[in-house]
């Protein structure tokens, strides 16, 4: 008995698309499209940015269907590289606009000092990871906020696991430096 479009695993349904199902990939596009817009945004930095840059991968994968081959690779390795290469190549041609602060919302328990400080810490962090180099802010992308392990990250990135893990090394580094005169006036702050 063949399973169900909704049981299917993503690999029987992107064979399935590869035969020209569009039942099949528009049930592939409903599961993955809401995760590839969340790691597009963190590459291009905003929402409206990010649903094109994933639209655009879906399109891709969609006309070039007839190429995937399914030999051990997971459906979401081959996704969420193209939604990364998309996202890159996005940024590189547009500018950067930081996620807008306003989108936040304040826990009404929490003073205004608390909220604006808050505010000034995660733009800092929006920056600071902004101004990485793509493949750092990818990398941190995947193995945070996606929670993938160096492994899987690598494999998107088209990077040895020992490559991943130093653009992670490197990008936490330079992050943790950008923060620092934050910290340092946060620190003094409270003595």
């Amino acid at each position: 008995m063949k399973p169900t479009e909704e049981t299917a695993t993503d690999e029987a349904l992107m064979a399935d698309a590869a035969a020209g199902d569009r039942k099949a990939f528009g049930t592939l596009t409903r599961r993955h499209l809401r995760r590839s817009i969340a790691l597009a945004q963190r590459v291009v930095g905003n929402a409206a940015d990010a649903e094109e840059v994933a639209q655009d991968a879906f399109l891709q994968i969609w006309a070039n269907a007839d190429r995937w081959r399914g030999d051990g690779t997971r459906f979401t390795t081959w996704l969420y590289r193209i939604v990364v290469n998309r996202a890159i190549d996005y940024k590189r041609r547009r500018s950067f606009a930081p996620l807008d602060a306003a989108d936040e919302i304040a826990d009404p328990a929490w003073s205004a000092e608390t909220v604006i400080d808050g505010i000034r810490i995660g733009a800092a962090v929006d920056a600071a990871i902004a101004a990485l180099p793509e493949r750092q802010r990818a990398a941190l992308s995947l193995c945070y906020h996606e929670e993938m392990t160096c492994a899987e990250a690598s494999e998107i990135l088209q990077v040895s696991v020992s490559a991943m893990e130093s653009l992670l090394v490197r990008a936490r580094r330079v992050v943790r430096a950008r923060l620092q005169p934050l910290i340092r006036q946060k620190d003094g702050a409270r003595s």
